[in-house]
């Protein structure tokens, strides 16, 4: 049976209409992101100082795996809701995920007053041994050294690993550096690395009391 143009965009493109709708209490790092393109449809919530919560369902299993992975160890309210044009492939949706965490990440963090700022963590998972160092220093950029020896894993396309961090490191405006010391299994390789910046970034987002709400900046901005 053939499908319609019109059908397919609106069994794919749903609109997603986001569950929370209070107010979240003052102070509280807390952000949610709703973004629509012709391509997909994302609403993020994080809370940057929640207990490792996630319910991510983008369409695309693997990413919500690693999804799981960003909250349980980073230790954040993840909340990932997508709907995205996977008739042609997981690419859009696995992109603008990684676009709209980005922008709820900045959102949360406001003015960046008090933080750490930098976070940097070595993760083993069996033979895959992972390295990532951040910085949230407002200067977008990704080094990038994963070599991840399988195209797929499942039905996940490994190139689009890459992809996820470039787009939530522009959007999120840090600094990433990920590099692979060990590793011939390629999920292993990819969930260490999810793992390592979960608790990277988990150590730069964590306020820095002797800052006494300063930021962490000697040109006093980010």
């Amino acid at each position: 049976m053939q499908i319609s143009d019109a059908d397919r965009k609106d069994s794919v493109l749903r609109p997603i209409l986001p569950s929370h709708q209070e107010q979240p209490p003052s102070g509280a790092r807390i952000a949610e992101i709703s973004r629509t393109t012709s391509e997909t449809d994302v609403y993020v919530r994080v809370n940057l100082d929640g207990t490792g919560v996630c319910n991510a369902a983008t369409g695309i299993p693997f990413l919500d795996h690693m999804l799981h992975q960003i909250a349980s160890h980073g230790l954040f309210d993840l909340e990932v809701r997508a709907t995205g044009d996977l008739h042609i492939d997981d690419h859009h949706t696995n992109e603008d995920v990684g676009i709209t965490l980005g922008q709820a990440i900045s959102k949360a963090l406001g003015d960046k007053k008090g933080i750490v700022r930098f976070g940097n963590f070595l993760a083993p998972l069996d033979e895959a041994l992972i390295q990532v160092a951040l910085d949230f220093s407002g200067r977008p950029h990704l080094s990038y050294g994963l070599q991840i020896p399988t195209q797929r894993v499942g039905t996940y396309d490994t190139q689009l690993v890459r992809e996820f961090f470039v787009a939530l490191v522009n959007h999120s405006q840090m600094t990433l550096h990920i590099r692979a010391l060990d590793g011939i299994n390629s999920h292993h390789i990819i969930e260490a690395t999810f793992k390592a910046f979960a608790r990277a970034m988990r150590m730069a987002v964590e306020i820095d009391s002797r800052r006494a709400g300063t930021i962490p900046s000697s040109k006093g901005m980010l």
